[in-house]
């Protein structure tokens, strides 16, 4: 009995795999941390790696002022276009290099992309860097098999996403490189995410009189304005909690201090303090209201304390991703693929986490968030200590892609 073409498909992939395991390495050992986000070296090194495979990398850098208006130091985004034939779509595979410091507590090297216990260890080792190797091997696989005659693949490698995306997928996007017809971007757990919630990050800055401790009422305090302000904020989640999303996986929106920063000593009464906090919003939510009724509530804390004046900057504004039509087609051939492969259903749903996957949703895009991950992204250890993804996952993952474009290119 002659094989079918997605047994052909999985079978490639097994041959190879030990080779991705070694790609998805080198990509681990080369460090990405974002701050301080100075992540060319790591598009160069990619781009190398690609050529290896026969695949030429447009390279996108991005100008230096851009980047360090947005607190980084480079970045070049990569884009790698394999066409098979006249007509049919164009799916674009999106995975992002960038990632947050490692931090303390690893028991492994951060940056030694170790093999062991059937696990790569390794900052970014899940999300994304080991989606490059997924969506690099299932169009390997796909390419090398000659199954398809119409149709392109795109690879997107981008790198932004920790600070917003807007200098990764949304520099792609809106300098007009690119308009896939469809997106399947990096993923961090077994199920097919097609919503997220949205982000808002605003700076607060409190000022008052700064004085010696010996004469405070010399001085205006901005510290305890703070506290009244945190009060109000912390409070304002009691509310947020009975506004409850219809979207599986995603309940409601929160607030978050996540920095405070002030006074310049033991002996002074603090004349500045600094917070900066992040809000989630659910996609139900309206963004522009949201956003007025933080900075509202905000004003009528810091009021109650005469002498202290407030500034508010947005750091931040990310919507929420909503499934848009023609998401559908993706959706079930990963479904279904997934299940074949990994011998359990896989649901759809929502993520209360936000990613620069919106982007493509912004410019018209259907997309999906599947890859490589764990059943949640709690076990892989995402943005801490010991980061891993499961060999056997990364395999699966990359055979279920693989057969998602074949039926979607082959149709």
């Amino acid at each position: 009995m002659s094989e079918s073409p997605h047994e052909r498909l999985d079978a490639w992939i097994d041959r190879h795999f030990d080779e991705q395991v070694r790609f998805l390495q080198e990509l681990v050992r080369v460090p990405t941390d974002t701050p301080p986000g100075d992540n060319a070296p790591h598009a160069e090194r990619t781009a190398g790696l690609l050529a290896a495979m026969g695949y030429a990398a447009e390279r996108h850098p991005v100008p230096a002022d851009a980047v360090a208006q947005q607190g980084m130091v480079s970045i070049t985004n990569l884009l790698v276009r394999r066409r098979f034939g006249p007509g049919g779509l164009t799916i674009a595979l999106n995975a992002h290099g960038d990632v947050v410091p490692p931090g303390e507590g690893w028991t492994h090297d951060p940056y030694g992309g170790q093999v062991e216990g059937g696990r790569l260890y390794g900052r970014a080792a899940a999300v994304s860097k080991s989606d490059f190797a997924t969506y690099t091997f299932a169009l390997r696989a796909l390419e090398a098999l000659g199954l398809v005659g119409r149709g392109a693949v795109e690879l997107h490698f981008t790198y932004d996403e920790e600070f917003g995306g807007e200098l990764g997928p949304g520099w792609l996007l809106g300098h007009g490189l690119t308009k896939p017809d469809l997106l399947i971007a990096a993923g961090f757990s077994y199920q097919v995410v097609t919503a997220h919630n949205g982000c808002l990050q605003l700076e607060v800055t409190l000022h008052g009189l700064a004085s010696h401790a010996a004469y405070p009422h010399t001085g205006v305090d901005a510290l305890q304005a703070a506290n009244r302000l945190l009060t109000a904020l912390y409070e304002h989640n009691r509310v947020l909690r009975t506004r409850r999303s219809g979207v599986a996986g995603i309940t409601h929106p929160y607030l978050n201090v996540g920095r405070i920063e002030g006074g310049s000593n033991t002996n002074v009464v603090p004349g500045k303090v600094v917070i900066k906090l992040d809000r989630r919003m659910i996609p139900e939510e309206d963004a522009a209201a949201v956003e007025a009724e933080v900075r509202g509530l905000i004003e009528a804390a810091v009021a109650l304390s005469p002498g202290v004046r407030c500034e508010i900057r947005r750091l931040l504004l990310a919507h929420a991703l909503k499934p848009l039509p023609g998401n559908a087609p993706l959706v079930a051939a990963i479904q279904r693929h997934g299940q074949a492969v990994f011998g359990e259903p896989i649901p759809e749903s929502g993520t209360p986490l936000y990613t620069d996957v919106r982007l493509y949703g912004e410019h018209g895009v259907p997309a999906v968030i599947y890859g490589a991950g764990p059943r949640t992204v709690l076990e892989s250890n995402a943005k801490r200590a010991d980061e891993h993804v499961q060999l056997a996952d990364l395999r699966r993952a990359t055979q279920v892609v693989a057969r998602t474009l074949f039926d979607l290119l082959a149709e």
